[in-house]
């Protein structure tokens, strides 16, 4: 028998094919691979895994329910569409998955501190609960083009006692965000911890985000079988850094029958800057330390970006989406701004689920796709967050 796909990607070097492995200046070689030492240690350690079980059983409210979309359905007239409810999990949305594994990891390493980057700010409050929950200082990094959008995000992760640090370079977004995130980093690695908030960035952050990450894959495995006594026919997730996406997409990898999607955002339109569709109109690239497919500019460099989805408006991909889209076991879907709009109000009001902009991307995909397909086909949706951090900015700019 051929060994399963997650217990051969990545390899020793941290390459998925020809994507990911580390491209870090010589000071941070030494802090990431005390990261993954300590990493292939826990993974393997009974106390370690027995401890995230309880956190995530007795905290974070696991396992999260599957939902069939039964409105939903009926207005798609096509294919059954059930839902991942991510957006059940304590804090609103995946992050704390990856999150609370890895500040026992920083624990372990006798970190004082963790640092990351945040988008729409699922991430920096994730993290800004899972060091208050375990008594590490916090600092979260954000482009003040995202802090002014997500403001209810940035209350909460001041109210966890995470400091907030702007990034107010480039376009103030995600990108620049890493960018921030980094250099606080590499000026404190002693007592310091960057924890990544995506399957991106140097090795073993791609593989160790999505072995966290992976409990939704295999959660939905076994209660869509409870559903259905069958798996999926399609699985559909939104990608930026694609973390939710990796999550889901492990627990059915090996099934080759199971389609995936990965749904990237078009924005408002083809040009460079209208855009975050990295895997569709990208080539490939080095970029916060890992080798991927990155929207360049002109001169080869990270491309500006855009998407009405604050998390998912980043210039790359994970390394191991853009391996699994080259030899063809992920597909790519596209939405833009104005169908997950539509699809952020029709869940709504079709189901009483409020999403994220983020993961509407994957509810627009999903909508689309089972118009297209027989009533006998299935859809399962990662619902990778609730909508509360948007209602503000959606009410304000795009009303009914």
């Amino acid at each position: 028998m051929t060994k399963a796909y997650l217990e051969t990607m990545p390899d020793e070097k941290g390459f998925f094919g020809q994507f990911g492995g580390s491209f870090i200046p010589p000071q941070l070689e030494k802090p990431f691979e005390e990261i993954q030492a300590a990493y292939e240690e826990l993974k393997n350690s009974p106390e370690f895994i027995e401890e995230l079980k309880y956190v995530r059983k007795h905290y974070q409210g696991r396992p999260t329910p599957i939902t069939f979309a039964q409105n939903l359905t009926r207005a798609c007239g096509g294919a059954k569409i059930y839902l991942k409810r991510e957006d059940l999990n304590h804090t609103g949305a995946h992050k704390l998955n990856h999150c609370m594994a890895e500040v026992i990891l920083a624990k372990y390493l006798g970190k004082k501190k963790v640092i990351a980057e945040t988008g729409a700010g699922q991430h920096g409050v994730a993290l800004a609960t899972a060091a208050a929950y375990f008594g590490l200082e916090c600092e979260i990094h954000m482009g003040e083009v995202d802090i002014a959008k997500e403001h209810p995000n940035v209350v909460r992760m001041k109210i966890l006692g995470a400091k907030v640090v702007p990034a107010t370079h480039g376009l103030k977004t995600l990108k620049e965000a890493v960018d921030s995130a980094f250099e606080a980093y590499l000026a404190d690695t002693e007592n310091s911890i960057y924890c990544i908030g995506s399957v991106v960035g140097p090795h073993p952050f791609p593989m160790m985000v999505r072995d966290f990450q992976s409990v939704i894959g295999f959660e939905s495995k076994e209660q869509f079988l409870e559903h259905e006594d069958a798996l999926p026919n399609h699985v559909v997730a939104c990608v930026g850094g694609g973390s939710n996406a990796m999550g889901i997409f492990a627990g059915f990898i090996d099934d080759k029958e199971v389609n995936l999607y990965g749904v990237e955002p078009m924005g408002i339109g083809e040009n460079l800057g209208q855009h975050s569709a990295s895997l569709t109109h990208g080539s490939e690239g080095i970029m916060h330390g890992f080798n991927s497919i990155m929207l360049k500019d002109e001169k080869g460099e990270p491309a500006p970006v855009y998407s009405i989805g604050s998390g998912i408006d980043y210039p790359s991909v994970g390394p191991e989406h853009a391996y699994l889209n080259s030899i063809g076991r992920t597909k790519v879907g596209l939405c833009n701004d104005k169908e997950a709009i539509d699809a952020f109000y029709k869940l709504s009001q079709l189901e009483g689920i409020i999403p994220a902009l983020e993961s509407a991307h994957a509810v627009a995909y999903a909508m689309k796709l089972a118009s297209t397909l027989p009533k006998d086909q299935t859809i399962l949706v990662s619902l990778s967050g609730r909508g509360d951090k948007d209602i503000d900015f959606i009410v304000e700019n795009h009303p009914l």
